[in-house]
């Protein structure tokens, strides 16, 4: 199984990682950070940066190929080398997936229309712009494509394609071998569980972070932009 990771300026680290860890420990997985370029990436903090060993042209055919999410997201939208190589990477491979905002990434390459699919809960509109069938759901899997929500969830995507790959028994024993048994502190990381000051706050703090598609209808515009004016001022009143 050849893994094709992508990484772009401003990507979420554990996106990336998170997938990693799972897939770089099935029994003849072959896992590679591509970019446009090789060399190093610089990550959504700025702080850290991870290396691409290969180009996306020195690989144009992986059995699975993933994309993260991240703010760098929105530089990824426009019709490009990195759309050209993900169609051409799609039209062979076994799966195709994403985490969080990475389905915004694939839904601009035309991959998802039609299709379901989820993302960050503050994505989920602008995936449905794209003709996608957005849901509010973990992990969705619609045939080979499949797509997780926010950053943690991409490894209980992982682990879903070891399963697949690998085998119900191998999954578990490289989820036993991370010690993935997830006992959050708090119980506020879905938007039915959180409060509304969380939610607001949270709000504010993503959207800069999470580009809308350029192709968002004026009305879905308008609304987009009073929900997050509406949220900002939740914030500043507290």
């Amino acid at each position: 199984m050849n893994t094709a990771i992508l990484l772009y300026d401003k990507f979420t680290t554990l996106d990336a990682i998170g997938p990693y860890e799972v897939l770089s420990r099935l029994r003849g997985s072959t896992v590679t950070f591509v970019a446009e370029r090789r060399g190093p990436v610089t990550a959504d903090t700025g702080m850290l940066s991870m290396i691409a060993e290969a180009s996306i042209s020195e690989l144009p055919h992986p059995d699975l190929v993933l994309v993260p999410g991240g703010p760098g997201q929105g530089g990824q939208m426009a019709d490009g080398p990195v759309h050209e190589w993900l169609r051409a990477a799609d039209a062979t491979s076994t799966w195709t997936a994403s985490v969080c905002t990475g389905s915004l990434i694939l839904a601009a390459a035309g991959l998802l229309a039609g299709r379901r699919a989820t993302s960050h809960w503050l994505a989920l509109q602008p995936l449905a712009d794209y003709g996608v069938q957005a849901v509010s759901e973990r992990v969705v899997i619609d045939g080979k494509y499949i797509t997780a929500a926010g950053v943690s969830a991409g490894i209980d995507l992982a682990l879903w394609l070891a399963g697949q790959i690998g085998g119900e028994e191998r999954a578990k024993v490289i989820q036993l071998s991370m010690e993935y048994d997830p006992q959050p502190p708090f119980d506020s990381g879905h938007m039915s569980k959180a409060s509304a000051k969380t939610k607001a706050v949270a709000t504010a703090l993503m959207a800069r972070d999470i580009a809308k598609p350029a192709q968002l209808k004026a009305g879905t515009q308008l609304l987009w932009n009073s929900a997050l004016a509406a949220a900002r001022g939740k914030v500043a009143r507290r």
